[in-house]
């Protein structure tokens, strides 16, 4: 990686961008991820948080401490040291049920892929998928990696009634909800894996880069 393949922007006074462009990747991800490391093991001055996203990371600081200036320049001289060391990601089974309450929306699934639904399973089940970045409500760490024989747009409208630990899928995104929260995306299963838990020391089941694969739990 090198410092050429990132930009910096301000994110008003309290914030920086480092900026990966591009398409959205596993290469680039692990750019991100990378570097959120680095961060992390070599703070600078008055730095708050990182924010990892698919392309990006926002890096949250004092102004009162430091100035975005002095964050970016301390940034960009970690990504050329934040490239040598491959970090091996964490694997997590995910045990899902399928059944016609945990899986509303399977039937249609299949019919809009024109696989039967023991084939979504399948097809959802072989899937590999990487945690990209959390957005969107706490918890909710979105997954690439769906095959792409299921690859659905969204629902035209969110529907309510979904609870939390439903398994859902749009696009090439795939995510478990930690909150009872309306969603436009396609309910396919359900896991009692608890994702968001904030009495543990670290609230967050999963991390950036980390590897999540789905498991039947028998005679569901």
């Amino acid at each position: 990686m090198s410092t050429s393949a990132a930009s910096v922007r301000p994110i008003g006074e309290t914030a920086v961008l480092i900026d990966f462009g591009g398409a959205i990747s596993t290469e680039t991800n692990e750019r991100v991820v990378a570097l959120d490391r680095a961060l992390a093991a070599q703070p600078p001055p008055g730095m708050i948080e990182t924010v990892p996203a698919y392309v990006s990371l926002m890096i949250v600081f004092d102004p009162l401490v430091t100035e975005g200036d002095r964050v970016a320049a301390h940034a960009l001289a970690l990504l050329e040291t934040a490239t040598g060391e491959q970090r091996i990601p964490r694997e997590h089974i995910v045990p899902v049920r399928h059944d016609a309450a945990s899986a509303p929306d399977l039937e249609a699934v299949a019919q809009a892929t024109g696989l039967s639904p023991a084939e979504v399973i399948a097809r959802h089940l072989t899937g590999e998928y990487r945690v990209f970045m959390y957005g969107f409500a706490p918890g909710y760490a979105y997954l690439g990696g769906v095959p792409p024989a299921l690859q659905l747009p969204r629902k035209p409208r969110a529907e309510r009634g979904h609870p939390a630990g439903s398994v859902i899928i749009a696009g090439a995104q795939c995510l478990i909800t930690t909150l009872p929260m309306p969603t436009g995306w396609w309910v396919i299963g359900h896991t009692s894996l608890v994702i968001l838990d904030p009495a543990r020391d670290k609230p967050f089941l999963f991390d950036p880069g980390d590897l999540i694969r789905f498991q039947r739990i028998e005679g569901q």
